[in-house]
């Protein structure tokens, strides 16, 4: 359908009409002869004096009125409107924290085929399948080991995350486990994001060893800013130094979040947690509509143009008529 996008401009079409009605008629002074008995002279032919402008010329005051409108329609800018056009728009960001300290390489999980393989492999299996599962989200990565690196800011493009997922390799971030400075980083790259729902997934092995910020410290920021971090512990709590994972910190990470707590023990159980993750962290996207507008202003203003340029065409080319016509009757 069609509308006019300052429609307003109409109450310009009654303008002529207005200096029509109520303004005095424009008079131009010019030298001429005068002859006493021009009237006289006009009545002996058969003839009566004219008076010349708009006022008496109908075919131009007819003209002018139409132009008038056109022109005013032309300004009051009509536009087609096509049917609306709707996107889908994320509406929660996830920012994956994923610990690539030394003790990563402890073999002690399974792969589909029932073979030992490290915990990052089977980390990065899982990982690699909850991706695929949001779609509409947008994922950022995190790697931290001795220290925390932002491997990828979040972004719609999967594939490519999931390239960077598999480039990552055990001990690139250095051999400790620097827990707090990878929820310090999550919270910084969560800061550029303007979506209502952020969510940071820490998973981890080990025990904070080497941050400067301590993981408490860090989830009450977090909390302070709205971010729910779900924290999922893969380590074996009886085990000594880096190898061992701190539980209970893991758990009060998330409960000061408003985030949930996972324990992932072989494979299964890890996907298991993802599983849940898809559903406490719900797919959510917003619809936004927008209308195409085409402009039609140039209909109209072409129409003016167009009737302006035949009417001087018609003007000029009517007097050489007549006087072919007279020629014609003398012959």
């Amino acid at each position: 359908m069609w509308q006019l996008d300052n429609p307003w401009l109409l109450l310009l079409l009654p303008l002529p009409w207005l200096a029509y009605r109520y303004l005095p008629a424009y008079l131009e002074a010019r030298s001429a002869v005068r002859v006493p008995f021009f009237t006289g002279m006009s009545q002996a032919v058969g003839g009566a004096p004219s008076a010349s402008g708009v006022r008496n010329n109908r075919s131009q005051l007819v003209l002018n009125l139409v132009a008038w409108v056109l022109l005013v329609l032309a300004v009051a800018r009509p536009v087609w409107v096509e049917k609306p056009i709707e996107r889908q728009q994320p509406v929660r960001d996830l920012m994956l924290a994923i610990d690539i300290s030394q003790s990563m390489e402890t073999q002690d999980f399974t792969d589909a085929t029932g073979q030992k393989i490290d915990r990052l492999a089977a980390v990065k299996q899982v990982v690699h399948d909850f991706i695929a599962r949001r779609k509409d989200d947008r994922i950022g990565l995190i790697l931290f080991g001795s220290g925390a690196y932002p491997q990828a800011p979040l972004t719609l493009d999967h594939s490519s995350l999931s390239l960077l997922l598999d480039d990552s390799g055990i001990g690139m971030a250095g051999p400790n486990t620097a827990i707090g400075d990878a929820i310090g980083l999550g919270l910084k790259l969560l800061d550029q994001a303007h979506e209502p729902e952020k969510v940071l997934i820490l998973l981890t092995d080990g025990n904070d060893t080497s941050s400067a910020i301590t993981p408490d410290h860090a989830a009450d920021m977090a909390a302070a800013k709205g971010v729910v971090i779900h924290t999922v512990g893969i380590g074996n709590p009886q085990a000594s130094g880096e190898a061992k994972v701190n539980l209970s910190a893991l758990q009060a990470i998330a409960s000061a979040t408003g985030g949930r707590y996972f324990r992932a023990e072989d494979r299964d159980s890890l996907s298991h947690v993802y599983t849940t993750l898809d559903q406490i962290t719900p797919h959510q996207v917003k619809t936004l509509s927008h209308q195409p507008k085409r402009d039609l202003f140039w209909w109209p203003l072409c129409a003016a143009l167009g009737l302006f340029a035949l009417y001087h065409l018609l003007a000029a080319l009517w007097p050489h008529r007549i006087k072919r016509e007279v020629a014609d009757g003398l012959q």
